[in-house]
């Protein structure tokens, strides 16, 4: 339990140059999602309307499915990735559709 204590008193050091964890596969694949998930919000944002709004909603909240630690976060990307491409599809089909004359 000792060691499980030092490493809380290191926390503060996440994002540092100190930080131990952060060139694991794990960490540079969570902060790979949250650009990812920047990226995304921000699409969603500029073609945002009434009738996309729900599908937006939920695409946005995807990352919220993504916990655990190690094969178990890996596992809740898989499926989130697998939601999000047919949530995107869907709201692909409500976009609105750009005529000519606009």
């Amino acid at each position: 339990m000792k060691a499980f204590r030092i490493l809380a008193r290191l926390k503060t050091l996440r994002g540092t140059p100190f930080d131990i964890f952060a060139h694991t596969p794990e960490r540079k694949m969570e902060r790979r999602l949250i650009a990812e998930c920047e990226t995304t919000v921000q699409g969603l944002l500029a073609n945002l309307d009434r009738d996309n709004h729900p599908i937006a909603c939920e695409i946005a909240a995807l990352p919220e499915a993504i916990r655990g630690f190690g094969p178990v976060k890996e596992r809740n990307l898989e499926k989130a990735k697998a939601r999000e491409c047919n949530l995107f599809e869907a709201y692909r089909r409500s976009a609105p559709k750009v005529t000519a004359a606009e």
